[in-house]
């Protein structure tokens, strides 16, 4: 299978889908793309014109679903830790899954460290910006003494700065900003709102009528 997936990586796009379709069994629209990426999770949905670029690596989860006109663009390392499985990691998370979730017109962009031990779900037209972030999901829960993990929840029409951390049981409300090198480490609720800071906290109101919360295409010139 190593062998079968190092050969696959490097046939250009249109056999490479055929062999991604045929012998990994994932669904992928005629119009999706993978440059050149070590993308092989259990189970890959990619939607119409969603794509992945050059140099990311995506491995040990479950589910990477991409909604249309999502994209991963480069250098990206994506990891997870795969559920229902014989290891003593995690086994008391019987209902865990390790998914990334991408909604439609949604984009990460470089070098980012994303770690979906529990589940990361990211809504439509969301922005993971700049360079160097780190989604984290799982730590050492030092009480107990063992490994354990939480989901992060980002809504739709979230910037996240460059540089930030998300730790698991985070959560983005729709419609906000986390500043440049923010940590969030719990659920914020208020919509329209700039977070930042260590940990983060609320900072000021945005507009509704902000162009970025008002998009109809993903993009941005």
């Amino acid at each position: 299978m190593l062998l079968l997936k190092v050969f696959t990586v490097l046939l250009p796009w249109g056999l490479k889908r055929f062999f991604l379709i045929r012998f990994f069994k994932y669904e992928i629209h005629p119009t999706a793309r993978i440059g050149l990426s070590w993308i092989y999770p259990k189970k890959l949905i990619m939607h119409s014109n969603s794509k992945i670029g050059n140099l990311n690596t995506a491995v040990h989860l479950d589910l990477i679903s991409m909604g249309k006109y999502s994209s991963i663009s480069r250098g990206n390392w994506i990891t997870g830790f795969p559920s229902k499985t014989d290891s003593k990691h995690f086994s008391h998370q019987t209902e865990r899954e390790s998914n990334l979730i991408l909604g439609e017109h949604s984009a990460i962009t470089k070098n980012h460290h994303i770690d979906c031990t529990s589940a990361i779900t990211i809504g439509d037209f969301v922005t993971i910006a700049g360079y160097n972030s780190q989604l984290l999901t799982h730590s050492i829960n030092i009480l107990e003494n063992r490994q354990d993990s939480c989901p992060i929840s980002i809504g739709d029409y979230c910037f996240l700065g460059t540089n930030v951390v998300l730790l698991g049981g985070a959560s983005l409300p729709s419609y906000s900003v986390l500043g440049a090198k923010a940590m969030l480490n719990k659920k914020m609720n208020q919509e329209y709102s700039l977070y930042g800071g260590i940990p983060a906290k609320y900072i000021y109101e945005i507009p509704k009528n902000a162009k970025y919360f008002n998009r109809t295409t993903g993009f941005i010139y």
